[in-house]
């Protein structure tokens, strides 16, 4: 049964408790940041390079500055001297990589097309852009690259002068003797896979709204992003004001995906215009703009080998990863997790993963959800396919055969992550039993007799959640404060943002479980540098896991006091909090939360004597299993939790027109405990589809001259209604015993998995033609090339 089927009660943990705002949502009341109107309002655009690599020679901006309702234009060469460079999300240099400074508008040399040269502002968004069409920039153009692997070869384009080469980052993963093994298997399968540029494409594009306050000396920063404090320290370091005279307020927010962590030009760009103005100055990225950020653009050359009965005992990958130009935002580091998550939920001790993260002039990668966590899931469960196919072994068997076992955890891979808890095998059998896997076999055989081409594909996704990565600001930590009014209301005020998840509402039911009291009387207050305490926002699936522990912590500390002063008003020695009420347990009486909140703070020198009279917490929570002392290999393991899932799917592929439908689909999922399974589903449902999309559509297209093609939702394919079959969930519990609640990050889980059962599926219906998946997106033209070149390579 699904667990959104449960009766959702009073909202405890594990309830499926109904989304707090959901009905504004639903109602189209919820204020976003586009809605953020002060008096006096004026509006930028963003005028971005129309060349791929050139020097700039001079920015003409006479016309645009003469257009009546233009107030500013802002060029780089002037905005270099009032705003220092962005300050890095994950700095390069902590991680052996090479930086270069990223500034809000470029004074010198540009990159990419795309990429910020100036800023106009107006007293509509309409003149801003018409004004912005005005400001011409002459180039002096160079030679650009768009392909990664043909900037590493000696005589590309150097993205960046400076550099001797385009790599970004080279490093190697793995232990053991993988050269070895691969001599001493029985069989060596290899491999190559790509797969494709695409972006997360939120509802919601970016937005910010700058507010400079002349007279105060202090700054207003309304904004749709991820990381509020993060961002209020950045504005500090980039224009010079101190952090205490900033503020960041995130609105709802319609969808991040990671797209909206701090680190992007227009963030400093926004809050300066408003200093220049001194007016109230708002910026909303367009969706043409929105579609600037790519991710997931990988090239894997892959070697594994195996024993005949199907157990893996080598893999070597060669990961060229395309990051376009580099950025203060975490997107150019998503390919190290790539290279880490390797071998994923598979003993395979003997691995070497060798990473290199190549400079183009695409525009930059963002951060996006599965963090390149995903791609190695797509190509881990590509090559136990291969192998599965090579022995004529069911991929099922093989990964039975391969899977990390249950009593094996703790269990540390090849490339030091330590793999908290999990039931692989439990996952593999919910989710082949949830769809019918034999079933579907025996149609997928008397399918083929009649010229029908079904596939089946299977996948595991292992997800490690809530990163804390040393010397940057992906922190394993949040904090959080509950407060008690003297009516006996709570506010908790979390460090912990939410992109839209309903993270809130889980948080609330946590506080409202560890104090005792009706989900009803919790507030959760969350997005506001002023009022909640340093935090880092959502990542990594973490909102749940450190936002929550540390609403636990507070509320417990909370609840002591109640409980104390309680108890003396009941003239008992003990008392506990349960549903509003502190209670002899011995059953001798009971007395409301509100009246000892009242005694607490009313009564400190009579019943709250030697109590502090305060019904207030902060707390910080750190889960365990990080640790950032490097081994004997140097590894560390950054990652306190890892999620887990099993992806089956059945296809019908067309082998005259390349169309694949989805048949059937099944996701069988382990995030350890749920605190609301609905928010859990939710999460998941929409992970999924964001999978189904890469896998089979979606994909950033771009001409020649780097301009990006795909740059609407008519040329850039999301999946439709229609296109998405009715997901089946399963849920299994396996508690991680490094958390406050055993429950694991569930934000993340989704996108791997989708692309690689598809995948997989895909090349099990078109098995019959000898055809090898070794890409994504799988569409139409994509799937026919894939069969032609196969009826090519057994021609005589």
């Amino acid at each position: 049964m699904s667990a959104t089927a449960t009766d959702r009660g009073t909202g405890r943990i594990g309830q499926a408790a109904r989304k707090r705002d959901g009905a504004l949502l639903l109602t189209g009341g919820a204020r976003y940041i586009d809605d953020v109107r002060p008096p006096g309002t004026l509006y930028a655009a963003v005028v971005r390079s129309t060349v791929a690599n050139a020097r700039i020679r001079r920015v003409h901006a006479g016309e645009a500055e003469a257009l009546p309702g233009t107030v500013l234009v802002l060029t780089g060469e002037r905005a270099r001297d009032l705003a220092a460079p962005t300050p890095y999300f994950i700095d390069p240099l902590v991680r052996g990589a090479r930086r270069v400074d990223i500034r809000c508008l470029e004074p010198d040399r540009v990159v990419f097309v795309g990429q910020p040269v100036a800023a106009v502002v107006a007293d509509t968004r309409e003149g801003a852009q018409r004004a912005a069409r005005l400001v011409r920039v002459d180039y002096d153009v160079l030679p650009h690259v768009l392909d990664a692997e043909r900037a590493l070869e000696p005589d590309a384009p150097r993205v960046y002068a400076e550099w001797p080469d385009n790599v970004v980052l080279s490093k190697s993963y793995g232990t053991g003797d993988p050269d070895g093994a691969l001599e001493s298997a029985d069989v060596v399968v290899e491999g190559t896979f790509r797969s494709g540029r695409t972006t997360t494409a939120p509802i919601e594009p970016r937005g910010f709204l700058a507010h400079w306050d002349e007279h105060a000396q202090t700054l207003t920063m309304h904004g749709s992003c991820q990381n509020p404090h993060q961002l209020r320290w950045m504005l500090s370091a980039t224009l010079g004001i101190p952090e205490n005279r900033i503020r960041v307020v995130t609105e709802k927010v319609g969808g991040s995906f990671g797209l909206k962590m701090q680190g992007q030009p227009e963030e400093t760009l926004v809050a300066l215009l408003s200093m220049l103005a001194g007016a109230p100055v708002k910026w909303i990225e367009d969706r043409r703009e929105s579609f600037l950020a790519g991710s997931r653009q990988q090239v894997h050359r892959f070697t594994v080998g195996a024993r005949s009965d199907g157990r893996i005992v080598a893999l070597v990958d060669r990961i060229v990863a395309d990051a376009g130009a580099m950025t203060a935002q975490a997107g150019w580091a998503m390919p190290n997790m790539s290279a880490t998550t390797l071998p994923s939920g598979y003993r395979v001790p003997d691995c070497r993963i060798d990473l290199s993260i190549v400079a183009t002039n695409k525009p930059p990668l963002s951060a996006a959800r599965g963090f390149g966590k995903d791609s190695a899931h797509l190509v881990m469960e590509r090559a136990v396919d291969l192998v599965a196919r090579r022995l004529g072994l069911d991929p099922a068997v093989v990964r039975e055969r391969n899977f990390i076992r249950s009593d094996e955890f703790p269990y540390r891979t090849s490339t030091g992550l330590n793999i908290d808890s999990g039931d692989f095998h439990g996952l593999l059998d919910k989710a082949t039993t949830s769809l019918g896997y034999r079933r579907w076999r025996e149609r997928q055989r008397e399918a083929r007799a009649s010229g029908e081409h079904i596939g089946l594909g299977l996948a595991l996704e292992l997800t490690p959640e809530s990163s804390d990565s040393p010397g940057s600001f992906v922190s394993g930590f949040d904090t959080t404060t509950v407060r008690m009014s003297v009516t006996g209301s709570v506010t908790v005020l979390t460090g912990v943002t939410s992109p839209g998840g309903g993270n809130d509402t889980g948080i609330a039911q946590i506080v409202a479980t560890e104090l005792g009291v009706p989900l009803e009387w919790v507030r959760v207050v969350q997005g506001d540098t002023d009022r909640c305490p340093n935090g880092f926002g959502n990542f990594s699936g973490r909102s749940m896991v450190v936002g929550g522990g540390s609403a636990a912590l507070a509320a417990r500390d909370v609840r002591r006091t109640l409980a104390l002063v309680g108890a003396r008003m009941l003239g008992v020695p003990d008392a506990e909090v349960r549903d509003g009420a502190v209670v002899d347990p011995a059953g001798a009486g009971a007395v409301p939360v509100p009246e000892v909140a009242l005694a607490v703070l009313t009564r400190s020198f009579d019943v709250a004597s030697g109590v502090e009279p305060i019904l207030e917490s902060t707390r910080a929570y750190k889960p365990g299993n990080i640790d950032h002392r490097p081994d004997a290999h140097g590894r560390i393991q950054p990652y306190p939790t890892y999620s887990s899932c099993v992806h089956a799917a059945a296809v019908r592929v067309d082998a005259e027109t390349g169309r694949v439908e989805i048949a059937d689909y099944a996701m069988a999922h382990d995030c350890g405990t749920m605190i609301n399974p609905a928010l859990v589903e939710g999460q998941a449902w929409g992970a999924v589809v964001m999978g189904l999309g890469a896998a089979l559509s979606e994909q950033l297209v771009f001409g020649e001259d780097g301009a990006t093609l795909s740059d609407r939702f008519k040329s850039y394919l999301m999946p439709r209604a229609a296109d998405v079959p009715e997901i089946r969930m399963e849920h299994q519990v396996t508690p991680s015993p490094y958390t406050m609640h055993g429950n694991k990050g569930a934000g993340e889980a989704g996108v791997g998995g989708a692309q690689a059962a598809i995948a997989n599926a895909v090349e099990d219906a078109l098995s019959p033609f000898g055809v090898v998946v070794d890409r994504v997106p799988l569409t139409p033209p994509a799937v026919l090339e894939l069969i032609r070149r196969a009826a090519q390579e057994v021609a005589p």
